[in-house]
């Protein structure tokens, strides 16, 4: 198989809009948990502390809480189906895309520098729609139709006129 036929499938996983989530980001993840027949929502919210191949469809994000004096890490597939929102809450000033010495840190030496940014902006991702190409073949295929149907009146007529 070529490259291109894969990237072709990989690109068809994608979804169409996805938030902007960079490292140092605090985001609120909403997962789709199957439990039985039925489906619920999850929640997770904590610090991006690292994002992996970002253009790809196998982009990933490590999202990082500390509750109840446990440090928690979840990582998530950004275009899994499972995957229904992610909502960026803060955005922080940070020089490198792994954060993983925040592992060792705890309280004031653990803090990000906040950082203004505009937070309907960078969460509102609506889909944009691709105008539809009609290929040549279509517009042929009326013409082809309307030649047909003037070539039946027209030989509907001639027998009238004898």
């Amino acid at each position: 198989m070529s490259f291109s036929i894969l990237k072709q499938i990989g690109d068809a996983q994608k979804k169409k809009a996805v938030v902007d989530v960079r490292s140092g980001d605090t985001v609120r993840v909403t997962q789709k948990i199957k439990e039985g027949a039925k489906f619920r929502l999850q929640t997770f919210e904590g610090v991006v502390i690292r994002v992996d191949r970002k253009e790809s469809h196998t982009a990933r994000i490590v999202v990082r809480k500390v509750t109840s004096g446990v440090g928690v890490e979840k990582s998530y597939l950004i275009h899994s189906p499972l995957v229904e929102k992610i909502e960026i809450t803060k955005r922080s000033k940070v020089r490198r895309n792994n954060l993983s010495y925040l592992r060792e840190r705890s309280g004031k030496s653990a803090r990000l520098s906040g950082r203004d940014f505009d937070r309907t902006a960078v969460n509102d991702v609506a889909v944009e729609e691709e105008p539809v190409e009609v290929k040549e073949e279509a517009k042929e295929e009326p013409k082809k139709e309307e030649a047909k149907a003037e070539a039946k009146e027209e030989a509907k007529e001639e027998p009238a006129e004898a």
